[in-house]
């Protein structure tokens, strides 16, 4: 939970600053029952904001995956934008199909996880396109994160 109340037009600043990987070849991370890979990511410019992204892949199910990011305040508590994840689960009225989770100004405010709605996308299929996604969403450019995945 976000211990700031952010308005809709700073969360939408966030997205829309320019941003740029820092480290382009993570490496994946075996964790239990997943692989992970954690990617630093900075904000452009006069803005010298810190995020992460991340893209985690379950071993036994191709379709369990999620790819999100994170913006990290200076002396603040971390805050997940957006998620986008894989037809693995039923979420609300979406029905095993992939979908995307955004912060909004309401959920921070009425003290629920700031990304709880989602939208069903057609956009994305597998994880490397949620990543796609995700990078173009969000303005992340620069090198692009290598898929080194084992």
């Amino acid at each position: 939970m976000s211990s700031k109340l952010f308005s809709d037009q700073e969360l939408d600043a966030l997205q829309q600053m320019p941003k740029r990987v820092t480290n382009p070849g993570a490496r994946w991370l075996d964790k239990p029952g997943h692989q992970q890979r954690n990617f630093q990511v900075r904000g452009q410019g006069e803005h010298l904001s810190h995020f992460s992204v991340y893209q985690r892949q379950n071993l036994l199910d191709e379709c369990d995956f999620s790819c999100g990011i994170v913006y990290i305040p200076q002396g603040g508590r971390r805050l997940t934008l957006a998620r986008y994840n894989g037809p693995s689960h039923r979420h609300g009225e979406v029905v095993y199909r992939p979908h995307i989770h955004r912060a909004t100004a309401e959920a921070i405010a009425e003290g629920r996880k700031p990304e709880s709605e989602a939208d069903e996308t057609d956009r994305l299929q597998t994880l490397d396109g949620a990543l796609a996604c995700l990078l173009d969403d969000f303005n992340v450019g620069g090198s692009a994160p290598r898929n080194t995945r084992s």
